[in-house]
């Protein structure tokens, strides 16, 4: 039968209205059960959860996470990109620190009206910084996802133009649409427009659209919530720092995000063998996106290789040759 582990995990499963990850360990109960010479009730499992992945993708009893809303049109199609935003918060693989501190965030928003009659605001405009594969966008998504609100992608290609002020009344744009409509929106790879004035680099539009930025996200009172993401916080100019409520600094995984993050991706196959100091150690300095990857890789190899198991020694080989690829 389910280990009490798999009990739990379906239970809070259930409870976050997981889906996808209920029929993972409901799978898992099943493989274990015809390991065991259960043949019978692990295929009456499996039929079961077919019979339930089926009514899902009819739509049954389905809601969408975010509203449905079109894409930006008229002047400010290109550069606001409405992005599906399906991540749920217990889908990110985080520090404790990051995940309390993200959750506040949904706390106050979901209060915020409780907040507002002691002269408070929820945070809502957040810098997102770390290396690249740390969960930055993602996390973005999953507030959209938990505060059903829809996801705005900034498209900086489109905002930065050559033209002397152009890219300020651009951007004045996304700022009167960020008050007219609650949303979450997303300023990816930030360091594009917010790199330090004075550098050596330094463009004159760019310190421009800077100054902009500065103005319209201090002017800014809606109720949306905006997110500036980068992976060079470094670069950033420092006048930036204080015009945001919260800023989270994303880390690469350490042990036991390492080891969540592999049974979460490899939740089809048995992992109870797996020797998890030694892969530890050997994704040391990966990203969370990378260490994914390498999941994905040892996964298609046993899977064409007619194997029921991911060993040890077929996934260590699969993250050392993500970590050949980063040299």
């Amino acid at each position: 039968m389910a280990t009490a582990e798999q009990i739990k995990a379906l239970l809070k499963s259930h409870a976050d209205r997981d889906d996808q990850r209920f029929y993972s360990i409901a799978l898992q109960v099943a493989a274990k059960e015809a390991r065991q010479g259960h043949h019978k009730l692990a295929n009456e499992l499996k039929a079961l959860v077919e019979s339930s992945q089926k009514t899902s993708k009819l739509g049954v009893a389905v809601q969408s996470p975010t509203p449905l809303k079109k894409q930006p049109a008229g002047e400010l199609k290109g550069l606001l990109d409405l992005t599906p935003a399906s991540v749920r918060k217990n889908e990110l693989v985080l520090s404790v620190d990051i995940s309390t501190r993200l959750e506040q965030v949904l706390l106050e928003q979901r209060q915020k009206d409780k907040l507002s009659q002691f002269g408070l605001l929820p945070r809502r405009k957040l810098l997102f910084t770390g290396p690249p594969g740390t969960g930055k966008t993602m996390s973005a998504a999953a507030l959209a996802t938990e505060l059903k609100l829809p996801l705005y992608t900034v498209v900086l290609d489109s905002l930065i133009t050559r033209f002397m002020g152009e890219t300020a009344s651009k951007l004045r744009l996304i700022f009167d649409h960020i008050k007219q409509t609650r949303a979450v929106y997303l300023f990816d790879e930030f360091d594009a427009i917010g790199t330090q004035r004075g550098a050596q680099n330094d463009v004159g539009e760019i310190r421009r659209v800077l100054n902009s930025f500065l103005l319209f996200v201090e002017q800014d009172a809606s109720e949306s919530i905006i997110v500036a993401a980068t992976n060079h916080s470094e670069l950033l100019d420092k006048a930036l720092y204080r015009r945001f409520d919260d800023i989270i600094c994303f880390e690469k995984p350490g042990q036991e995000q390492i080891k969540q993050l592999v049974e979460n991706r490899l939740s089809m196959f048995d992992t109870d063998q797996l020797e998890w100091s030694e892969i530890s150690t050997t994704a040391k300095n990966l990203s969370s996106a990378e260490i994914t990857r390498a999941c994905e890789d040892a996964a298609k190899e046993a899977v064409l290789s007619h194997k029921e198991i991911i060993t040890s020694s077929l996934l260590i080989r699969a993250i050392e040759r993500r970590q050949t690829g980063k040299k």
